[in-house]
């Protein structure tokens, strides 16, 4: 990512933080990064909702956005979401985004990251945390299968309007 030209080797290991509502900066540079990191800047930043969504979105007990901020500059990022469970009285959280500026992987953000979401979680009551990866997203996969269980299960897009 651009955002700094922090030469990494040299930077202190990132602050983990959540986002609230007046962190409107750090959640449009963390849109950023997503868009950087996933090569999909306009699913990110073309159509960016205002002040007042993401106010409302960050204000949410069962939204989790944490970024970790190097000398000003967001590094890595994760969006999770809290479900409630029907079967049972428990929750499960969901790792919905999650990416590294690519200067700084393999150095333990992404294990910070979901770290910090393991204490949310542990705080809300989740019994699991849950999270996708794609075939041929190795890297992912790698670090996924550090933390848990591997699923092997199918994924369908199912369009609101046919």
């Amino acid at each position: 990512m651009t955002a700094s030209s922090t030469d990494s080797s040299t930077a202190a290991f990132p602050a983990i933080q959540r986002l609230g509502p007046a962190d409107l900066t750090l959640f449009r540079r963390m849109n950023a990064l997503f868009g950087e990191a996933f090569s999909d800047p306009d699913a990110y930043g073309a159509e960016p909702p205002d002040d007042a969504y993401v106010q409302g979105l960050l204000a949410k007990d069962h939204v989790a956005a944490l970024v970790a901020v190097s000398e000003g500059a967001v590094v890595g990022a994760l969006v999770a979401y809290e479900l409630e469970k029907f079967e049972r009285a428990r929750r499960e959280v969901y790792i919905y985004d999650l990416a590294v500026d690519e200067r700084f992987r393999r150095r333990g953000v992404a294990m910070a990251l979901i770290a910090h979401l393991r204490g949310i979680a542990a705080r809300r009551g989740a019994w699991v945390i849950y999270v996708q990866a794609d075939y041929g997203d190795d890297p992912a996969v790698a670090l996924y299968e550090k933390l848990g269980t591997r699923e092997d299960v199918m994924h369908f897009d199912i369009p609101v309007n046919p």
